[in-house]
């Protein structure tokens, strides 16, 4: 696929209504356009730390609850301040935003305001049009490192997009870096339990990074909605470095230039990388067991009959097993099933219950601890 337009879309705080915004992504992503949406009641910090980190070309947000011309200019004004004022700033709100409003919003930096009765033809035009040319490579002189690390990341996919991959460098994944695999089908409610354990991680340790690589599907020759944002609460957090990767074609959860952008990541000073696949289902292994030091499968209690458990191969290959959602009705038997499933395996394989939505679940707690254990027992030995 060739290297698409990237942009980040938003609805301010204090503002709900999302239905207009989710109208205008899919068209967007009809369009090949790749949609980072970050979701609604979203602050003017989230808003630029997430479009510095995903290194879109344009911020489009939509606002129909008034305080448009302040929100807005400080979105332009906070970008600016982070030598990311090569990302630009478009947006509407039906009958909110006057044309007097406009005026000056455009006056201090906005790129565009849409009206009422614009078509969404003509927004797709206008985006393709305006925000085809891509970014310097690392931004301004003295850019921020989340910038230049973005934009390195961005130049690895679009080497893949266009036909040209980097050459295999000899760089080596950081030993001081553990990084966790996370796989399952869609709906077991992978991207929440990942949000409670980086909570967690930056609880533990007031000085850890974590950098999360997340993956969502591409349509067949469009766009692609990379949404996991829009659910992240605890990772807005300006600790955690995120990036969403849309699939570009290839088959099994993953990206081309994950594994590239993976050592990168590594190579960065965090000392977690967490790798999300897209949702799914019987496939073999994601990733590759010298990139990724432990795998964890997420499952819902209701997957279908036992006969199901038999054909997911990852329950033969990952080393942490979660059910989430085990508040439901079936989970108790679900535990039954897989336990006696992976105990056929006769290697080490830990299985864990989660209720992920819940406030300082046990079972999150338990994960986290199967997770950092093997990191924070290294540091200790290197400070001996």
């Amino acid at each position: 696929m060739a290297s698409p337009i990237r942009v980040l879309t938003a609805v301010p705080i204090c503002d709900g209504h999302d239905s207009a915004i989710n109208t205008i992504n899919l068209e967007f992503i009809r369009h090949g356009i790749e949609v980072v949406y970050l979701g609604y009641h979203r602050y003017v910090q989230d808003i630029v730390r997430a479009a510095i980190q995903e290194d879109v070309r344009a911020i489009g947000i939509s606002s129909y609850n008034g305080g448009h011309v302040e929100f807005f200019v400080e979105v332009v004004k906070q970008l600016r301040k982070r030598g990311a004022d090569d990302i630009a700033v478009f947006g509407g709100g039906g009958g909110t935003i006057t044309h007097d409003d406009q005026r000056v919003m455009q006056k201090r930096g906005v790129d565009k305001i849409f009206f009422a009765g614009t078509s969404l033809t003509g927004m797709v035009d206008w985006v393709h049009r305006r925000y085809d040319k891509q970014h310097k490579a690392s931004g301004r002189n003295g850019a921020p490192a989340d910038m230049q690390l973005a934009r390195k990341l961005t130049q690895i996919e679009d080497s893949y997009a266009n036909g040209k991959a980097p050459r295999k460098s000899a760089m080596k994944k950081s030993g001081n870096t553990r990084v966790i695999g996370f796989t399952g089908p869609g709906g077991a409610g992978k991207t929440t339990l990942i949000d409670e354990l980086v909570l967690r991680l930056l609880h533990r340790d007031a000085k850890s990074r974590v950098a999360i690589l997340s993956h969502d599907p591409s349509v067949v020759g469009e766009g692609a909605l990379l949404g996991d944002r829009a659910t992240m609460i605890n990772s807005q957090h300006d600790r955690v470095f995120m990036r969403s990767m849309a699939t570009r074609g290839q088959a099994g959860g993953l990206s081309p230039a994950t594994e590239d952008c993976l050592l990168l990541l590594s190579q960065s000073g965090f000392d977690y990388v967490i790798i999300e696949t897209v949702g799914t289902g019987q496939e073999a292994m994601p990733f590759r067991s010298k990139l990724v030091d432990q795998t964890v499968l997420v499952m819902n209690p209701d997957y279908g009959a036992r006969l199901q458990l038999q054909k997911i191969v990852m329950l033969d290959l990952a080393d942490i097993v979660v059910v989430n959602k085990s508040d439901q009705e079936r989970a108790r038997t679900a535990m039954s099933e897989i336990e006696r499933r992976i105990e056929q395996n006769e290697r080490p394989q830990k299985l864990i219950s989660t209720v992920a939505k819940r406030h300082r679940d046990a079972g999150v707690d338990q994960l986290c601890d199967l997770l950092t254990q093997p990191l924070e027992a290294s540091k200790k030995a290197r400070t001996k």
